[in-house]
């Protein structure tokens, strides 16, 4: 990994960069199927909210491979399937429901797994 001196760092930042990788298999869900969101108990930072955990949605989107980033912290770069993921209001509130509107969750495909 190089690292970069502290006057290096603005103008790489400035460049910008995108962390789209090439797919290494076909993505598991399409578009419309329904499936769940993994209950996590992770001791560190992962990019799947608490809220979510447990729920049931619909793939709404699918955005291609994506540098996974749980694995990146690590130093592993791991293409892998991001997902815009539809998730109605009372499953995510439960009883106590205030909104009737949709929640949309980008979710990386191991966070899901088929209903």
């Amino acid at each position: 990994m190089k690292v970069l001196k502290a006057d290096q760092v603005w103008p790489v930042l400035q460049k910008g960069g995108s962390a789209r990788m090439t797919p290494r298999r076909r993505a598991t869900f399409s578009v419309g199927d329904a499936v769940i969101a993994k209950r996590y108990n992770h001791p560190g930072h992962i990019r799947l909210p608490q809220y979510v955990q447990g729920c049931q949605g619909t793939i709404a989107a699918d955005h291609g491979a994506f540098i996974f980033p749980d694995q990146h912290a690590r130093g592993i770069k791991e293409p892998q399937q991001l997902y815009s993921v539809r998730f109605e209001a009372a499953e995510l509130r439960g009883e106590n429901k205030t909104h009737s509107d949709p929640v949309y969750v980008d979710l990386f495909e191991s966070y899901l797994r088929a209903v």
